[in-house]
């Protein structure tokens, strides 16, 4: 996450941070939910008191980050939800949709074709049952990480940085839409 909040400086500005598990040195597993949610909740409350009235706040992670983002949404006044790689399946093979259906911020999802945690034609099952607007940017060949396999980068004349830049521009579309 830490290269996508690098590049999303050129939308706006970008503030990333730990939840506390991460933090730990001997970290194992995530905390449970409601700590990472509070953990969030705290860091938007900071952000919010460092920001002006006017400023449009979006929720945006990697993972993990973006499906606690969500939760997050749910109950804090946030203009839209930006989720890199939204783990839809859990390791234990649980649908984590609950929280997408519950949402009434617009939400961008950025998906690798190749990622295990998110099936696309389950997403967009989902999607279809989702009452607030959402967007799927799919990333040809990516994992959830987002990166493309160098075999596919090959055929298709481009580079990691050109499919990254794809991403940003999605975004860039993304938020603008929120303001019209």
């Amino acid at each position: 996450m830490q290269r996508y909040a690098e590049l999303l400086t050129g939308v706006g500005r970008v503030r990333s941070f730990d939840y506390p598990y991460m933090q730990r040195p001997a970290r194992k597993a995530p905390d449970k939910l409601d700590a990472l949610i509070a953990a969030h909740r705290e860091e938007l409350t900071r952000l919010r008191a460092e920001s002006e009235a006017s400023d449009r706040l979006l929720l945006a992670g990697k993972s993990m980050g973006g499906r606690v983002g969500c939760h997050l949404a749910l109950e804090a006044p946030v203009s839209g939800c930006i989720c890199f790689g939204y783990p839809l399946r859990g390791q234990n093979g649980k649908l984590r949709d609950q929280v997408l259906l519950d949402l009434r911020v617009p939400v961008l999802f950025i998906q690798g074709t190749r990622d295990a945690l998110c099936d696309l034609q389950e997403l967009e099952a989902v999607r279809g049952r989702m009452t607030t607007r959402s967007e799927l940017y799919v990333v040809e060949s990516g994992d959830h990480s987002l990166e493309a396999t160098k075999t596919s980068l090959k055929a298709r004349g481009v580079t990691q940085a050109q499919v990254e830049q794809e991403i940003l521009n999605a975004v860039r579309r993304f938020c603008a839409s929120l303001v019209a």
